[in-house]
């Protein structure tokens, strides 16, 4: 097994640069690896102490951005490296200032790995969440670095538990020790031989706690939604938009909407924009001096949002109408306001659970969204209780990031 994954990886290494003439994500994620080792070489020499984050994309970095920056704080004298495997997280945060460098991941290969780890020589490797690449844990456990995974979850159907997993197992086993969400993914553990595990719970519900302490107010959101109650719309992806559109439309609550769609493409933007029939306004059009009052806001820029939730009255998270996946539903649940979200959100634990408790609300079609939307706006006890669920839960489980904290300690 191990050689055919070595040969899938050459080979994908191979054809990757021929898809990326016709995909421009696919280009972003080559042209971005050509210049890893040259980075590294350049801002890490022999004298360095290192310690390594590795993320996915955006949600895992933000997962596990209070790690990022309580070893900044800890550490000084370390350089926090963090790599994305995606560009969508890479591109979005490589400017940013939380860690001292920030980089891709190159591909799984033997190469690659052994390359990477000499020029990083990191004290210390951390993956959060998911992130199982065989050959880098392999050369990480080789070389008696200590690795984990954080806000770890694992779900009985992955390839793991399954009888043709040994591969994937023999990976997880160079793991130092697992950071854990749930007693369920510990027994799974267990059930592999695994019991190196402690049950810190999510890191994103720390992070999320952190957006209260930050400036959160917006000149223009102030304007916009002075006297009013708002309705924001967060992540919302075209199948999301058909059934928030028309409730726009057909509604005489006076309030004002945010729609905030997950991908910025010019195109897609004016589009939905030309579908509202109620006065509009893009976030780019507005400025200090902008005197207009419009119903509906479109926020055609990434970075806005987590801001944008603390005006809202109800919160829509987009993503989980389609297959794409329910985005985060932990960023506007934290400002104590209830949440709506589509009917596929399975596997998302808090989602599950908020969903359980009253104050995350699933609905399937337009006229269950228009019920529920209309009893919030109008019922403001109903509102109110549901919010104060959601402010409970996150509280509840704040303090994953002080546990892989106590442990990170003995080990640096």
């Amino acid at each position: 097994m191990y050689i055919l994954y070595n040969l899938a990886i050459n080979i994908t290494s191979l054809f990757l640069p021929i898809i990326a003439f016709f995909s421009p994500k696919v280009s972003l994620f080559i042209n971005g690896r050509k210049h890893v080792f040259t980075e590294l070489k350049k801002h890490i020499t022999d004298k360095d102490s290192t310690i390594w984050i590795h993320a996915a994309s955006l949600g895992e970095y933000e997962q596990g951005l209070p790690i990022v920056e309580k070893l900044k704080a800890e550490y000084p004298s370390f350089k926090i490296v963090v790599s994305f495997f995606s560009p969508s997280g890479y591109e979005i945060i490589k400017h940013r200032t939380e860690a001292d460098l920030v980089t891709y991941l190159p591909l799984d290969t033997t190469n690659n790995v052994k390359r990477f780890i000499k020029l990083l020589q990191p004290k210390i490797a951390i993956f959060i969440k998911y992130e199982i690449w065989p050959n880098m844990l392999n050369e990480l456990h080789k070389k008696g670095i200590p690795t984990l995974l954080i806000s770890a979850i694992f779900k009985s159907d992955q390839i793991y538990f399954k009888w043709y997993g040994g591969f994937m197992r023999n990976a997880l086993q160079k793991f130092s020790h697992f950071f854990i969400q749930d007693s369920e993914s510990v027994k799974l553990l267990n059930s592999i031989g695994l019991d190196n595990t402690t049950i810190s719970g999510d890191t994103r519900f720390d992070r999320v706690s952190e957006i209260l302490q930050q400036n959160n107010s917006m000149e223009f959101m102030d304007s916009l939604t002075q006297n009013y109650s708002c309705f924001v719309m967060g992540s919302t992806w075209p199948q999301d938009e058909e059934i928030l559109v028309d409730y726009i439309n057909a509604s005489s609550h006076d309030i004002k909407y945010v729609i905030a769609p997950h991908r910025i493409i010019p195109k897609d933007i004016e589009r939905l924009r030309q579908s509202i029939n109620k006065s509009s306004v893009l976030l780019s059009e507005t400025s200090e001096n902008f005197s207009g009052d419009p119903q509906v806001l479109i926020v055609d820029s990434i970075g806005q949002l987590t801001k944008i939730y603390s005006y809202a009255h109800i919160a829509y998270v987009g993503g989980a109408f389609s297959e794409d996946g329910l985005h985060n539903t932990l960023e506007p649940a934290v400002f104590g306001i209830p949440v709506i979200i589509g009917p596929n959100y399975a596997g998302f634990k808090e989602a599950e659970e908020l969903v359980k408790l009253n104050g995350i609300f699933p609905v399937h079609n337009k006229a269950e969204f228009t019920k529920l939307a209309d009893k919030l706006l109008l019922d403001s006890q109903f509102r109110l209780t549901a919010g104060n669920i959601n402010v409970s839960y996150i509280n509840k489980n704040k303090g994953a990031s002080i546990q892989v904290m106590n442990h990170i300690r003995t080990l640096i």
